[in-house]
């Protein structure tokens, strides 16, 4: 590309067809064989072999019950035998030839019963056929490098797998379909058409003009509008993906416990009205507008000589410190203690929601603060009962509102949802900021190529199409063996 500069994070750059080329990438031409399925006992386990020689180890080790070679997309049954002929299992057999296949490759698929015995017997005549044990991940991708599915799609399987519950599933299935490659390429393919047309003229300056200033600063406008756009979605991504750390917090026989189980539907934590009951943490999950809410119930925070309980004290503290948001229990029936100014004191400033709790029991509490100046304040605060369904729903609310600002995220809109691909979004705007600072400035266009080829190579990292060694590595290894 003319004008590409020579060194910054444009040089660390190689392409997905250099990939192909390299030592590590050589490796993956061999012919590999892995479980499919999860390990252990099961009706039916799953061996799944890829590459050239797919074909040589099914003839090897699967004899079918009629004569015949295996044909392509039609399932046989037969046996597994080992390497002496000997038979391991019944099986069914579904053989694949490329390149219409889930990794491009050929592909044999050998499905027999779930013993752990029959998996590893079969996985060892697989070797002994000329098949090795597939790296953590290499299936998927070898379905990258053989254009199958882009990077963002990869890393959307290993999201799909760990997914924890449905909203993460569902934004892992509509990353998994495209919607970020898509809205990717609908920046890059107009930036590269522009690289393209700046090329042109400078190589050719007596037959293409160059490109018209204003256009161009337009179009960098446009595209840096998108890609903030697109850098924007990280939060959501990051909600969805990971869902939000709350702590509940507050001082001893506030109701902490109660609203705990309350929020999960179960009685998770023992409750009682003796104080000091919870004396660890106790963690739970629950889903809020499609969000996983990651729940931590602490000890009651107080002035503790007790060894134990002061220990309990503070895990409470360190929870608190590291959660992203806060549930403050304090009891509003009753005269605020100075424990539970204390609380109020540490919390202040945290994203936090107020609940009075045991509005069923008398608003003592509940009036001393409103009549303090703390109420004053612009914070989300609620007087009620846990053990009330209508002020349980009021406490959901408070929770979306605080925690994604009642706007339930939309798994299916185009999304980040890993801190690289932030990253590179960060990267092509920044690289979108100095070009235009650049066209403001009144120089000549070709002046941003350099610029313009780093927003290029940026993005192209979402879809592998520009990519390093390492940030591959580090995707695939968050795969099991046999993905």
């Amino acid at each position: 590309m003319v004008g590409a500069p020579s060194t910054g994070p444009q040089s660390m750059v190689v392409t997905s067809s250099v990939l192909r080329d390299a030592p590590a990438a050589r490796v993956l031409g061999e012919t590999v064989v892995a479980l499919a399925t999860p390990p252990g006992r099961g009706a039916i386990a799953v061996v799944r072999c890829s590459g050239t020689d797919a074909h040589v180890v099914a003839a090897r080790i699967f004899r079918p019950a009629t004569p015949g070679p295996l044909e392509s997309r039609f399932v046989r049954f037969g046996h597994v035998v080992d390497a002496e002929g000997a038979v391991i299992d019944q099986a069914m057999a579904l053989y694949l030839a490329a390149p219409s296949t889930p990794t491009g490759e050929d592909v044999l698929e050998l499905h027999v019963h779930g013993s752990p015995v029959v998996v590893r017997e079969t996985l060892a005549a697989a070797q002994s056929a000329g098949a090795r044990m597939a790296l953590p991940g290499e299936f998927t991708r070898r379905a990258f490098l053989n254009g199958k599915i882009d990077l963002s799609q990869a890393d959307a399987v290993a999201d799909l797998i760990e997914a924890e519950h449905r909203g993460a599933v569902r934004a892992a299935e509509s990353r998994l379909d495209g919607t970020l490659r898509d809205a990717v390429r609908s920046l890059r393919d107009p930036l590269d058409a522009a690289l393209e047309e700046l090329a042109a003229a400078v190589d050719f300056p007596d037959e293409v003009p160059a490109p018209d200033p204003a256009s161009l600063t337009a179009l960098v406008a446009a595209l840096r509008e998108g890609a903030a756009e697109l850098r924007a979605s990280w939060e959501m991504g990051r909600l969805l993906r990971e869902g939000l750390s709350a702590a509940i917090v507050g001082p001893p026989n506030a109701g902490k416990s109660s609203l705990l189980n309350a929020l999960l539907g179960e009685e998770r934590a023992l409750v009682s009205e003796t104080a000091g009951t919870t004396r660890d943490t106790l963690d739970g999950q629950t889903v809020i507008d499609g969000v996983l809410l990651r729940l931590v119930d602490t000890a009651g925070i107080r002035h503790a000589d007790e060894a134990i309980e002061a220990a309990g004290v503070e895990r409470a503290q360190r929870a608190a410190a590291q959660a992203s948001l806060l549930i403050v229990v304090l009891d509003g029936s009753v005269p605020l203690t100075q424990d539970a100014l204390t609380v109020l004191e540490q919390t202040h400033g945290r994203r936090r929601l107020l609940l009075f709790n045991k509005a069923d029991a008398g608003e003592t509490g509940w009036q001393q603060w409103l009549a303090s100046s703390g109420s004053r304040e612009s914070e989300t605060t609620i007087f009620g009962s846990v053990l009330r369904s209508s002020d349980l729903e009021r406490i959901k609310s408070a929770l979306a509102s605080l925690g994604w600002d009642d706007v339930a995220p939309d798994p299916a809109r185009p999304h980040l949802a890993s801190a690289w691909q932030a990253q590179a979004v960060e990267e092509a705007v920044a690289a979108f900021d100095r070009v235009l600072e650049t066209l403001h400035a009144g120089h000549p266009a070709d002046v941003c190529v350099g610029d313009l080829v780093e927003a290029s190579a940026a993005l192209g990292q979402l879809s592998g199409e520009a990519v390093t060694e390492q940030l591959l590595e580090a995707i695939f290894s968050r795969f099991c063996i046999g993905k």
